[in-house]
Parts: C-alpha cells; sequence; structure tokens
C-alpha cells in the first residue's frame, strides 16, 4: 500500500477510536514521536499510547491535505475544535516505521478541559 493510501486508512481509523487496529499500521519497532512528548518506540506502546489517548478525550481528525513523497507521507489536519497540526509518516512495506506529529498540547488540553502541565 502507497504512503498515501494507508494514511487516508489510518485517518479513518483514527476517527473510530480503534486503537487494535491503528497500531497493525506500525512495524514492531516504529517510533511514534509527537514533537511535544517523548518518543514511543514499539508497536504494542504505540497500541497502549492510543488506548490512553482515546479514553482521556474524543478526538476527530480532519484531512486538510496529504502529500506524498517516496517512502513518505505528510498529513495537515484540523479539528473540529479548531486544533491544527501536521504529521510525518515514512512507510516501508506498507507500514508506518516512523512518525513525527507537530500540534499545540497545550491548546488540546484546554479545549479537551484536562489538566495543564505544572512547572
Amino acid at each position: 500500500m502507497k504512503p498515501k493510501e494507508l494514511i487516508k486508512k489510518w485517518v479513518d481509523t483514527f476517527n473510530t477510536a480503534d486503537a487494535k487496529t491503528l497500531a497493525e499500521y506500525y512495524h514492531e519497532e516504529a517510533i511514534n514521536h509527537q514533537v511535544n512528548q517523548e518518543p514511543i518506540i514499539g508497536k504494542e506502546a504505540i497500541y497502549q499510547m492510543f488506548v490512553d489517548e482515546f479514553a482521556t478525550a474524543d478526538m476527530v481528525c480532519i484531512i486538510e491535505n496529504i502529500f506524498e513523497d517516496g517512502e513518505w507521507a505528510i498529513l495537515e489536519w484540523k479539528d473540529p475544535l479548531g486544533l491544527r497540526g501536521c504529521g510525518f509518516f515514512h512507510v516501508i512495506d506498507g507500514k508506518i516505521k516512523f512518525q513525527r506529529g507537530y500540534w499545540d498540547r497545550l491548546s488540546f488540553l484546554r479545549q479537551h478541559k484536562l489538566p495543564l502541565p505544572r512547572q
């Protein structure tokens, strides 16, 4: 599966909050690095990350753009509350090997009325 096709499926699955199926899109030793958090390493840890996130907030990803360049897909997204972000996905053999995401965590926490980090 080409990177752009996989990321479209990833978004559809993300929007159903199906952590198990989302995890299946990743290589066993994949890395998911949302730059405002520590990297998550390994398919099982990525699965648990999604379980925890879906239990914390109702999240929806609306595709604004998806670009493909070789083994990479770039997703520009928004959510219904106005948050925007982008993700870079390195896809090898039809699976996500590396993902990096950029979005404003503080705005996300405020929008979902979640506790803010303490300094």
